[in-house]
């Protein structure tokens, strides 16, 4: 799936009919509300994120892609009609992994989406994380316990991928609702624990790797 969030609706329907010419599947959003929105749901292959938005624009949305660990490593493609050299810099200091300058052709975006994701691919030798008996491929977002396959829901993928990547580290409940849930602390962390508890439930005995750190959070065991 490749997310495009553009709000002008004749450049984002265009760019979806290529996409889908193309053998991607596609979806499109005119704001930066409705894709964070559809972010929390779903985790597309790739994002094409226009910089000129109403609301939060491209610049603050790419911000928030790679400041939380679930949608981090997924990859950017920016697309502006201002075309100076500042935003293109700025949106590629950012993280951004390419740049589009309107007005631009379906075949060189179509182009530009496969060279991206080439390149992601190489460049995250597949995106696996394991701990014991618990494998995560990011790129593909599926997890296997024991060599079976696990459903996991958003939440409880994106603390089990925070806990993977930070192995042997404490998370505060107060870090796990900021980084997961992308909400400051208001009093109320047993929203924490009822995920953790239902993620240990699904992975089984393997889920014993996460740790409770009495008065403190939780730890996923570091492997040796």
């Amino acid at each position: 799936m490749i997310f495009c969030v553009e709000d002008d609706n004749a450049i984002r329907d265009l760019m979806i009919y290529a996409l889908n010419s193309a053998g991607f599947q596609a979806a499109g959003f005119t704001d930066g509300t409705a894709f964070l929105d559809a972010l929390k749901e779903e985790r597309p292959e790739l994002i094409m994120l226009d910089i000129m938005l109403p609301g939060d624009d491209g610049i603050a949305l790419l911000k928030k892609i790679r400041s939380h660990a679930a949608t981090a490593d997924i990859p950017v493609i920016m697309a502006t009609a201002k075309g100076t050299e500042y935003d293109k810099v700025l949106g590629l200091d950012l993280g951004a992994d390419d740049y589009l300058a309107k007005p631009f052709g379906m075949m060189e975006m179509i182009s530009r989406v496969k060279a991206v994701l080439r390149r992601t691919t190489l460049r995250d030798g597949g995106s696996m994380l394991q701990a014991g008996q618990i494998r995560m491929n990011t790129a593909e977002h599926t997890v296997y316990v024991c060599g079976s396959r696990l459903e996991l829901t958003l939440k409880e993928y994106e603390l089990l991928q925070l806990f993977l990547r930070h192995p042997g580290k404490v998370f505060t409940r107060d870090q796990l609702l900021e980084q997961v849930w992308d909400v400051a602390y208001s009093g109320e962390t047993r929203t924490v624990d009822v995920h953790i508890g239902t993620l240990r439930t699904k992975l089984g005995r393997p889920g014993d790797l996460i740790k409770t750190v009495r008065g403190v959070g939780y730890r996923m065991e570091e492997q040796v």
